[in-house]
């Protein structure tokens, strides 16, 4: 994360409660992140938008972040992940900005999550002015406070927050912040290994009242129906949609299981 904290250094500044409260009635008004998976038998899904990752190079590197969110919105996603790291996943502000503002020009109520290494503030209120209506916690790259800090911060701006964790330790962290929604990454950060089973054995630990999100290496409907049967309420996917010719019939056979 030293990298990130580099990254936005010359944008941190002090955030006023009042900035980030001057979106809240707007941001309350309009469908949360949270509600769009939850209440529903059928597996959420929510398509990311993703030119590449570490793990696997390049997935779709043109991709234009409008042409793939009318992809989603035309295959029905309860929700969509607009990836803004550019460093390590070519994303950029203004991904958010366009997809957003496609959203809005077609009156879709998708709601979108700003993907990225939130370690201050400003990147919330960032979210907030591009029309994010949830941020992620990495809890494994944050101190208590720094936790703390941007979940207060997202919640004084009426953005949902979705906590991500891989292992037994990092969800007990987690709780301790009363999170309404948590994601568990099959993909290990520090080996970029993806095993399915971190979701298997982490989701049914997780109290019910918590949405839960599977993330990572979901390939196949046999994956989907997995994590499923492991209690997930939703799934996120990014490279297979991006890589699929018809996301369309993937995303209706996962809302089929």
């Amino acid at each position: 994360m030293d990298w990130k904290r580099r990254e936005v250094a010359d944008r941190i500044r002090p955030v006023r409660d009042q900035e980030l409260a001057h979106f809240k009635e707007l941001n309350l008004a309009r469908k949360g992140f949270v509600n769009s998976l939850a209440g529903t038998e059928q597996l959420s899904v929510i398509g990311e938008i993703k030119r590449k990752s570490p793990s696997a190079g390049d997935i779709s590197a043109a991709a234009d972040s409008v042409d793939q969110a009318r992809r989603y919105v035309n295959s029905d996603v309860d929700a969509i992940s607009v990836l803004t790291d550019e460093k390590y996943f070519s994303g950029k502000m203004s991904d958010l900005w366009d997809v957003t503002d496609f959203l809005r020009d077609h009156d879709r109520k998708t709601p979108c999550l700003r993907k990225d290494f939130m370690i201050h503030p400003i990147q919330v209120l960032e979210a907030c002015e591009a029309g994010a209506r949830a941020i992620l916690i990495i809890v494994r790259a944050l101190e208590d406070d720094e936790i703390k800090q941007l979940y207060n911060a997202a919640n004084l701006a009426g953005l949902d927050s979705l906590f991500e964790i891989h292992e037994p330790a990092e969800l007990e962290r987690a709780l301790m912040f009363e999170p309404r929604i948590i994601g568990v990454n099959n993909r290990d950060l520090t080996r970029f290994v993806t095993d399915l089973q971190f979701s298997c054995d982490l989701i049914p630990q997780i109290p019910d009242d918590i949405v839960t999100i599977s993330e990572s290496g979901i390939h196949s409907l046999e994956d989907a129906a997995r994590v499923k049967d492991a209690g997930a309420q939703a799934v996120l996917i990014g490279e297979a949609l991006m890589r699929a010719e018809e996301p369309e019939a993937f995303i209706e056979s996962i809302r089929q299981l």
